[in-house]
């Protein structure tokens, strides 16, 4: 069981990085947290390369795939542009949040393996803001303002923070009826905040996830909690549950890192169980 997220394969760098993705074994299946890119063209082809490849690709979506730019011709906005997403995942035999939950037999298992699609809801505040109004006004004075605030529509949504509610609402349900089963969860954003305090930039994390997962990790028996987002590929511990940051990220961003750990990483079978509750390697 492998993983990856943050393609962005608008980048030619990162196509090439794709073609390049194979599995070790044909048995091999394939997580990938999102942000595969913006245009639905692309992201069928990357998903249509992956699942060529592997027995299973399963998705779960990032911000990106649910941007409406104007040179896509898909221009569907909100819950329309997921379940065009979900339908094409579908016919490439890729699972989706909206499917049920599989279960991985090799090695490691039997363990679930959930797609979230949970979103944000701006509870990730800077220091010293205590609302919405604060958090959002304090990101715009110092210049760090997700894109989603232009592309990411949440029709019929009100709000990215109602269809967030909606989505955690419904995602929390599901894992109750998964009773202590061992649990792989992944989402494209961490489900609890400690790992966006590495962010250079504190006024980003109120797009990065929300207040409402943060006890998903203790609540259900999760063996590995993936995620990407925020370019940052590492692995933590927090009460003694792995965390995998999986993403590839942009060519400027993999170009300067002094180590390079694979773009793939493998989930299961499970490292070593790590005795320290966080750990950042």
């Amino acid at each position: 069981m492998w993983a990856v997220s943050d393609l962005h394969v608008t980048y030619p760098e990162n196509r090439d990085i794709v073609l390049g993705l194979r599995p070790s074994h044909r048995d091999d299946w394939l997580i990938v947290a999102g942000d595969i890119a913006e245009k639905v063209d692309d992201i069928e082809w990357a998903l249509g390369v992956l699942s060529s490849r592997f027995a299973q690709v399963l998705w779960a979506p990032g911000n990106h795939e649910l941007w409406t730019l104007p040179n896509d011709p898909v221009q569907l906005n909100g819950v329309a542009r997921y379940q065009h997403l979900v339908r094409l995942c579908q016919r490439l035999g890729v699972l989706t949040p909206e499917d049920p939950y599989p279960v991985w037999t090799g090695n490691g298992g039997p363990t679930i393996i959930a797609p979230l699609f949970l979103l944000y809801d701006y509870t990730f505040r800077p220091e010293g803001t205590h609302t919405f109004a604060e958090s959002l006004a304090a990101a715009y004075a110092a210049g760090v303002v997700c894109s989603d605030e232009r592309w990411l529509n949440p029709e019929p949504y009100e709000s990215r923070q109602a269809w967030c509610q909606a989505r955690v609402a419904l995602t929390e349900a599901r894992l109750v009826e998964t009773s202590g089963a061992r649990l792989v969860p992944f989402n494209h954003y961490p489900l609890v905040r400690e790992p966006t305090r590495v962010l250079r930039y504190p006024e980003f994390a109120q797009w990065c996830g929300t207040e409402q997962t943060a006890d998903w990790h203790r609540r259900f028996n999760v063996v590995t909690a993936v995620y990407g987002h925020l370019h940052i590929p590492r692995t933590t511990w927090y009460d003694g549950v792995r965390f995998e940051e999986v993403s590839v990220g942009y060519p400027r961003e993999w170009r300067n890192r002094p180590t390079h750990r694979g773009w793939l990483r493998r989930i299961l079978p499970e490292t070593a169980a790590e005795p320290a509750p966080f750990r950042t390697l």
